[in-house]
């Protein structure tokens, strides 16, 4: 297998699962000892509790990509309270999106892209 993933510190470990996955729609991927792995599509991430406590990790944006405005609007249906307003067509990256926060103020963005798309594979 080739990709990856991102490992996230948190706070609270069970909150932010039961967010991703009650509010975002990811699976669990992989469970470990104070690590729970989500997957959305070919989007993985880690959220890892130490033992002792840190800062979460905040930096970045989580981009969810969609293939139609329909489960973009979706989405903002689901999460409008916590929206920075409804999806919008984004001219300059011909993308259709909005964005929101996690409970611990990460950046989240939904979003279709409106142009074709080269196929993403992990093959050599």
């Amino acid at each position: 297998m080739y990709g990856g993933l991102v490992f996230l510190k948190t706070r609270d470990r069970r909150a932010m699962v039961d967010f991703y996955k009650s509010r975002i729609g990811m699976v669990d991927w992989l469970e470990q000892p104070n690590i729970t792995i989500l997957q959305h599509g070919n989007i993985i991430l880690g959220f890892h509790q130490p033992q002792q406590e840190q800062s979460p990790d905040l930096s970045g944006m989580y981009t969810f990509v969609y293939p139609t405005r329909q489960q973009v609007d979706e989405m903002y249906s689901k999460l409008q309270d916590i929206a920075d307003g409804p999806p919008r067509v984004n001219d300059v990256y011909q993308i259709y999106q909005f964005f929101a926060n996690d409970p611990e103020g990460r950046n989240l963005e939904f979003q279709v892209f409106l142009h074709p798309l080269p196929v993403v594979t992990s093959k050599p």
